[in-house]
């Protein structure tokens, strides 16, 4: 089983957006899928309701009050973090993880932030030692503009280059409201917002071997 940690300490980055449409793409690719909810919104799990009853199947899970354990029979596990992860949080949450996912959107304030997390997780010892894979996602990107491209050299900077960059529209929005993602719509608008995503799927194979 593979096991993705989508997380970050800043609020409002699209962990949640990121989260589902991951655990879509799994499910979607014919492997069996679980989320872990862990935020006390529970988003992802108002999001797995609203799916329609012949979309590609995903069990969810409610870890906002209690870090479960992993489902067995699962080829993938998406775990959703809470916002405000402290640092018990994300030794326990890093325990189960194989890979960590990290969304950031363009801007002075996210950066700082998300350079602070990521400084956290390298303090953490699996990925000291390189047993966790850490994949830093832009988020909201608007192509073209200075803060989107300074994204790349700050993160670059830090030894977390941006491995995916996900164009702001507001067909996220859309796609969430009907418990869906662009991964699942077979629209050609969605198809090229969908393409966006091929380098962090791609990466998260190789590390499922």
């Amino acid at each position: 089983m593979l096991s993705v940690l989508v997380g970050n300490i800043k609020g409002g980055c699209g962990k949640t957006t990121v989260a589902t449409h991951l655990a879509s793409a799994f499910a979607a690719a014919g492997l069996k899928t679980a989320i872990g909810d862990c935020d006390i919104q529970r988003s992802s799990l108002n999001w797995l309701r609203r799916r329609a009853g012949t979309a590609a199947a995903i069990a969810g899970h409610d870890w906002a009050k209690d870090l479960g354990k992993p489902p067995k029979g699962l080829d993938r596990l998406v775990i959703d973090a809470p916002a405000a992860m402290h640092h018990k949080d994300v030794e326990d949450l890093i325990d189960i993880a194989d890979v960590v996912v990290v969304p950031v959107l363009p801007g002075a304030f996210d950066e700082d932030a998300t350079s602070h997390f990521l400084a956290r997780l390298a303090g953490v010892k699996a990925v000291r030692k390189n047993k966790r894979v850490v994949a830093v996602v832009g988020n909201r990107i608007r192509p073209g503009t200075k803060v989107s491209e300074h994204l790349d050299v700050f993160f670059g900077s830090l030894g977390f280059p941006v491995v995916a960059r996900l164009r702001d529209s507001q067909i996220y929005p859309a796609m969430a409201a009907a418990g869906s993602s662009v991964i699942e719509a077979h629209d050609r608008r969605a198809k090229s917002y969908a393409d966006e995503w091929k380098p962090l799927l791609d990466l998260l194979a190789k590390a499922a071997g």
